[in-house]
């Protein structure tokens, strides 16, 4: 595996960062998870438009995207895999120990991995612990993931590949590294990023492809829901068969199996379009 790391190439065992650097001594830093097929990053812009996004809202230096863009380039050139995992991880640098940031400037690291293809259901778990939506780093996608691991791990001991959080008003928010869509009486419905979810670019596409609509949901609304599903990077549109204690028989229903259709093909298309 080859990684870029601050201007060029280097094998994985080679690859340094400081231990210094304040990505990993206060988690000061922002990412992005790219899918990519056969060497070809998807909806590689949208990512790199919220990466600024996420910077700026931590008060980091924009990031140059054309040394992203090339980073990401050489990265993918170096391991063409037929599933990947692209992650672009953008820090606030070598610093002194503590919250004040030094004057080294950030850290840039690309990296590819492998992925697998996800199966079109699984099972989810409701936690109690909350989603700050009106928090400082609420709608960044920074690299302080310590909660959502802490969540992923419970939803793994009780047999789910993800955790399910409501805010502090006890509204249904979003997962540790999902959007969820629910149906109502046949009609499709998401959280609004008041909510305090991240604007997921799966979730966009999602509403923009299907007409889903963005809805206050109470947390309680996925005990009745007809049909329930996840979006993600690599999990595109993944129905939940059972949520805690409850089956949902018959998943993926018929409005989750035609929005998974049409991004499926939508997305196919996308790449194909990239060349």
């Amino acid at each position: 595996m080859k990684l870029w790391v601050d201007g060029g190439l280097h094998e994985a065992d080679t690859a340094r960062v400081s231990v210094l650097d304040h990505g990993l001594t206060v988690g000061d830093g922002v990412f992005e998870t790219i899918k990519a097929v056969h060497g070809r990053a998807f909806a590689l812009t949208p990512h790199l438009d919220r990466l600024v996004r996420s910077a700026r809202g931590l008060g980091l230096p924009d990031p140059d995207l054309d040394e992203v863009r090339r980073a990401c380039a050489a990265v993918l050139d170096a391991e063409p895999l037929p599933l990947g995992r692209l992650r672009i991880t953008y820090t606030g640098g070598t610093s002194p120990l503590g919250s004040d940031r030094g004057d080294a400037g950030p850290t840039l690291v690309v990296a590819l991995g492998e992925a697998a293809e996800r199966p079109d259901t699984t099972a989810v778990i409701t936690v109690d612990w909350t989603r700050n939506e009106r928090g400082v780093l609420t709608g960044l996608k920074t690299t302080s993931y310590a909660e959502n691991v802490v969540a992923l791990a419970r939803a793994h001991r009780q047999g789910a590949s993800e955790a399910l959080f409501g805010n502090t008003v006890g509204a249904l928010c979003e997962g540790t590294g999902s959007n969820v869509f629910v149906v109502l009486d046949g009609r499709l419905h998401t959280p609004p990023l008041a909510s305090g979810c991240l604007a997921g670019i799966t979730r966009d596409l999602v509403i923009e492809w299907t007409g889903a609509e963005e809805t206050d949901l109470p947390l309680d609304v996925l005990e009745r829901a007809e049909e329930v599903f996840l979006t993600s990077t690599l999990r595109d549109v993944q129905a939940v068969h059972r949520i805690d204690g409850r089956e949902l028989p018959g998943a993926p229903g018929p409005v989750t199996a035609k929005a998974m259709r049409v991004f499926a093909e939508r997305a196919q298309r996308m790449l194909a379009a990239q060349g």
